[in-house]
């Protein structure tokens, strides 16, 4: 049989499923996350309203966050069977080795070396990769909680933990996206096309080029040897109960990540009334319907008198700073944002700010009201006094 034909395992299905629960779950946190850190951006604003509201893309996220978890519950599991139960060699642990083969592969790729580095079961990319994303799970699961539950958290840290938090979350976000768009992407998908995740094999070629060593072990009988069932039974009646408590205690902890978060809606109790109800012997007599809506004569429809006041509540908790784009004066608003004005003066329908407001979804919505009297502001020419 040809090298090119003969093939060698190289990822089980049970590998390969995990690795296809991980990409997706990556995926989606990086869509959502990414869309949540830059809301101005227009790629942003087409996916809020894709998804029907920032709400829809939180949760999302979230749900996205909890399959991550689980799936690195299973993963510490399965690899402590294999390293406890079956004596895999770690093989994944970084040594100097790897400092070694990443010099040689430098002097390679630049001509100095005629040679590349003989590599085994992972190479010194794969053992990057691999921590890498390690690291990466544990500050985003760190930060995670401490957005998921900030009330909870300041119980026991400091406020300004949560400010951090969200600093670090996004920034290792960005980071990890970047990491597998450029690292990952070329190393494995372009470099090379390794489809080994998918179809679980390499063939003898591809060995002797990305592992040749650890191609060596097998022709040498050295991998793969059958261990005694006796052996493999005893280990297995420790291993078993241990990861069995260890899989409960690690469940609840990410039920207790999921629903730890302590608000007044949920910790204070219903209070009863003090005061009795009065019921006359009389029906009370329907009043005639008042329409609820705020009624401003168009002369005091003005900045100063209804918008600056109205935009400033609803608005200036996100647009202080966010995109250039502030409400503290007539002349700010008027100036709009780094990508342009928002308001037109005399032209309601066409303002951006009308236009955002409509499709909804905005942490400082206006209600239907507050929305036409933006507008008929706006179509007057937006007077600001």
């Amino acid at each position: 049989m040809s090298k090119s034909l003969r093939t060698y395992v190289r990822f089980a299905l049970t590998q390969r499923v995990e690795h296809l629960a991980m990409l997706l779950s990556f995926t989606l946190l990086g869509i959502t996350g990414l869309t949540q850190k830059y809301p101005t951006n227009d790629i942003s604003e087409f996916l809020v309203n894709l998804f029907r509201g920032i709400e829809n893309i939180r949760g999302i996220h979230h749900a996205s966050a909890v399959i991550l978890m689980l799936v690195t519950v299973y993963h510490l599991i399965t690899t402590g069977y294999k390293i406890f139960v079956e004596r895999r060699q770690m093989s994944i642990l970084p040594s100097f080795q790897d400092i070694h083969n990443a010099w040689q592969a430098f002097l390679y790729n630049i001509g100095l070396s005629k040679s590349r580095p003989q590599m085994g079961r992972y190479s010194f990319e794969e053992k990057t990769e691999y921590w890498a994303l390690v690291w990466g799970v544990i500050i985003m699961g760190l930060t995670g909680f401490l957005m998921w539950n900030p009330i909870a958290s300041t119980q026991i840290l400091p406020g300004e933990f949560i400010p951090a938090a969200k600093a670090a979350h996004g920034a290792e976000a960005v980071l990890a996206v970047l990491a597998i768009f450029v690292w990952h992407m070329y190393g494995v998908h372009l470099k090379r096309f390794n489809k080994a995740m998918w179809t679980g094999r390499l063939t003898e070629e591809e060995m002797l080029h990305e592992h040749p060593l650890e191609l060596a072990d097998i022709k040498a009988g050295i991998t793969g040897r059958v261990l005694n069932p006796v052996t493999l039974r005893k280990r297995q009646m420790v291993f078993i109960p241990i990861a069995g408590i260890l899989t409960v205690v690690m469940l609840a902890g990410i039920y207790g990540f999921v629903n730890g978060e302590k608000t007044a809606i949920t910790t204070i109790p219903p209070q009863p009334s003090p005061i009795a109800i009065y019921v006359p012997q009389t029906p009370t007599p329907i009043p005639t319907v008042i329409p609820t809506v705020s009624v401003v004569a168009p002369d005091l429809l003005t900045w100063d008198s209804y918008i600056s006041p109205l935009l400033q509540q609803k608005c200036s908790a996100c647009h202080g700073t966010m995109a250039g784009l502030s409400f503290m004066s007539y002349a700010d608003a008027i100036r709009g944002s780094t990508k342009g004005p928002v308001i037109l003066p005399g032209d309601g329908i066409n303002s951006k700010i009308y236009i955002v407001q409509s499709v909804g979804g905005q942490l400082g919505q206006l209600n239907a009201d507050e929305l036409a009297k933006l507008k008929e502001w706006i179509d007057l020419g937006a007077p600001e006094k």
